[in-house]
């Protein structure tokens, strides 16, 4: 998987910057602005945890007149559960960022990442604004996307061409997220760009399908943060006809960005805290895509299963476990279950030694898939899980230190 950013990394019509303003102990950068030329088409999906921050109910109401010019990220603080603060501090730094971008503070969307509790540094933040600003490039935003990590080991970054409309658009998106990942909505941090001349009602829809099976696929450890955000900018400066919902050019546009943030979604998954497996959780033979969401979501998310995962211990058991508790219907007697092509549980039963030693050789690969078949039905689903390591509770056990 390349980690990397990618080469030619921009999109026409947008520019970015990331620079360190001091927010972060290490120096690193922590503070990104994604800027649109010309007014644009935007959407959003955030956290459906009760608990959320101030740029989250900032940007979920500003979000609702589909217009936004400007997108202003730190990491190293949350700005989450600091009350009415939380809030004036986001509004002053969008009428900062707004009266230098000669716009409206309704068109500048936040986001922030970090510590939950802890309170914007303004006066770092405000000293460094003139720099962000001045640091704004249309190459940068390889820079935004390292300023917006956090316990990330690398920035996640992602670009598409595709001729949609008679034109070629392009789609670039930045992502973070390494913990607290299980994401209802959208995911972590996560900002697409594109030159795509697209409705509201299609970008809205696009979306939502979109991040449905992509970002709501992945968990790292059961955690839903407070901060989740996925921000999507459209300009129109690919001058393609219009994508209108509903609309052959509507499908290429979506399955584009399925696409882009699905990819977004392995890295991702790939990066989770100490993680050293990344598994895909492939259920099929259910009756309904409920029942087979509910089994991969339990089986992704147990303890008992993702550290059985670390330790290579092909422990089917502990699958069927989960499957059993997850709230679907399930006929225990009809189960199979494969650790890549390994049949190594048949109709609810153990296959026997000599096959869990072929999946315990399956379980020594970095990535692998164990398939789970309910023999109910037609319906399938996937999920990205990671196992559980020591360091994941390492880097959690000193998060705030």
């Amino acid at each position: 998987m390349n980690k990397d950013i990618p080469p030619d990394f921009k999109v026409p019509g947008f520019v970015a910057a990331g620079i360190s303003a001091g927010i972060k102990k290490n120096r690193e950068k922590d503070l990104a602005l994604i800027y649109s030329a010309v007014p644009s088409v935007a959407a959003g999906v955030f956290t459906t945890n009760r608990v959320k921050a101030a740029p989250v109910l900032l940007s979920m109401e500003r979000i609702k007149a589909g217009r936004a010019r400007a997108i202003l990220i730190n990491s190293g603080s949350a700005n989450a559960c600091t009350g009415k603060q939380g809030l004036t501090d986001g509004r002053r730094l969008s009428r900062l960022i707004a009266s230098s971008l000669k716009t409206s503070p309704g068109n500048v969307l936040l986001a922030s990442t970090g510590v939950i509790g802890k309170p914007l540094p303004m006066h770092l933040i405000e000293e460094n604004l003139p720099c962000l600003l001045s640091s704004l490039t249309p190459d940068g935003l390889g820079d935004a996307a390292r300023a917006i990590v956090t316990t990330d080991t690398f920035p996640k970054a992602v670009i598409l061409r595709q001729q949609v409309n008679g034109r070629e658009i392009t789609l670039a998106g930045i992502a973070k997220g390494a913990g607290m990942i299980s994401p209802q909505m959208a995911t972590l941090l996560s900002f697409v760009v594109t030159d795509a001349s697209i409705s509201l009602k299609a970008l809205r829809q696009s979306l939502k399908e979109g991040v449905q099976e992509s970002f709501n696929r992945v968990i790292v450890d059961g955690d839903m943060s407070t901060n989740d955000t996925l921000l999507i900018l459209a300009n129109g400066e690919a001058r393609n006809r219009e994508i209108i919902f509903g609309t052959p050019g509507y499908k290429k546009f979506a399955f584009f960005l399925h696409e882009l943030l699905f990819s977004l979604a392995q890295k991702i998954a790939s990066d989770g805290e100490g993680a050293t497996k990344l598994v895909a959780i492939a259920v099929e033979g259910a009756r309904t895509a409920s029942e087979a969401e509910r089994v991969a979501r339990a089986v992704a998310t147990s303890p008992l299963v993702k550290t059985a995962f670390f330790g290579e211990d092909a422990n089917w058991g502990r699958i069927l476990c989960a499957t059993g508790y997850s709230g679907a219907p399930i006929d225990p007697n009809k189960i199979d279950v494969y650790f890549d092509n390994v049949a190594i549980v048949r109709r609810g039963q153990g296959a026997g030694p000599a096959t869990e030693e072929q999946a315990t050789a399956v379980m020594k690969k970095k990535e692998y898939t164990v398939r789970i078949n309910l023999n109910r039905g037609k319906k399938k689903t996937s999920f990205f899980t990671t196992d559980f390591s020591l360091d994941y509770v390492k880097i959690n056990a000193s998060y705030r230190s």
